[in-house]
Parts: C-alpha cells; structure tokens; sequence
C-alpha cells in the first residue's frame, strides 16, 4: 500500500461513526449468522479457482512458481479469448489459482475498487510461511506481515496478496467456518 493510499484511507476512515458500524455489525451478525449446527450444508463444492490478470506470463509464473512455491499446472489458451492464456498454481487442497494474460488490451494498472478484488489469502503450513517471509526479507520483496500469521504483499500487476500461516477455517485462532 502506498503511503498516498494509506493516508487517504485513514483521512476517510475517520469520518467513519464506528459505534454505527459495529451497531450494524451486531445486527447483521443476530439477523443472519446461524450457529454452526443450524447452517444448511453448502450448495458449493469448494473453490475451483480464482483468476486474476497477468500482463506477463513468464514474469507471472516465475513470481508464483519460483518465488511462492505454487507449482504450475496447466497452460492453455483461453476458450473466451483467441491468443489469450490462461494458466494455473495448484495452492493446495485441489484449489487452484488461475491467470489471463489478454495481448492487444490495454488493461491498465490493477486498481482496488468498489465490487473488485481486495486481496487474495492462501494458508500455508507454518515453516513454509516463515520460509517465504524470510525468502521476501532476502530478496527485498516489499512486504507488511501482521499479527504474526499473515504477510500481504502485491504481485508482478499490483494483486494483493495475504499468505496467513492459519489453519483452513480459521482466522487469528478463531474458527471461521
């Protein structure tokens, strides 16, 4: 996050009424949260994958292959879009994390916004997350670890990433599913 971000962020963070929030967040939670065995199973399977944007393929794959250890697992050329590739990471437990590259667009810088990605969190085994920790302090990957178990960082276009050293379905010791 850029220090123009993060100021602008917390200048409109604090005209934000945070009693209301948490008022709100307390309803939302009592209209709507059931406990876990008053939840209908899931009508999903699980994650397929998620896609994001690659303005380089090459450079896309040695980041996540080489960089985060997320082996590479098909490439082939994207169904919707003639000359486009579409590849793949496996990320563990049969999800994957795909890319488009999309040649003769000028897609633009990646950009959060409203309705659009925030980030995405993968859970890695707990040597593995120092690992890499310790892999981005080498190499000067800049880097913002948090409460001892997430490290966000942005790839090659600008996505951002969280590594979380968390097992599935928890988050900061707190069972979330």
């Amino acid at each position: 996050m850029t220090d123009q971000h993060a100021t602008a962020d917390t200048a409109a963070h604090d005209t934000v009424d945070l009693d209301a929030v948490a008022v709100e967040r307390d309803r939302i939670r009592a209209t709507h949260l059931r406990a876990p065995g008053d939840r209908p199973a899931s009508t999903a399977r699980g994650l397929h994958h998620t896609a994001l944007v690659s303005s380089d393929v090459d450079r896309t794959v040695r980041f996540y292959q080489d960089l985060l250890g997320f082996p590479l697992t098909e490439v082939v050329e994207n169904r919707d879009y003639p000359g486009s590739t579409h590849f793949f990471f496996d990320i563990g437990h049969d999800n994957l994390l795909a890319f488009f590259d999309f040649p003769g667009l000028d897609l633009g810088p990646y950009a959060e916004v409203l309705g659009g990605l925030h980030h995405v969190a993968i859970s890695m085994e707990p040597s593995r997350w120092e690992a890499i920790v310790e892999r981005f302090e080498a190499q000067g990957v800049e880097h913002a670890v948090h409460s001892g178990t997430s490290v966000y960082f942005t790839d090659p276009d600008g996505a951002r990433i969280e590594l979380i050293a968390d097992p599935l379905g928890e988050m900061y010791g707190e069972t979330v599913l």
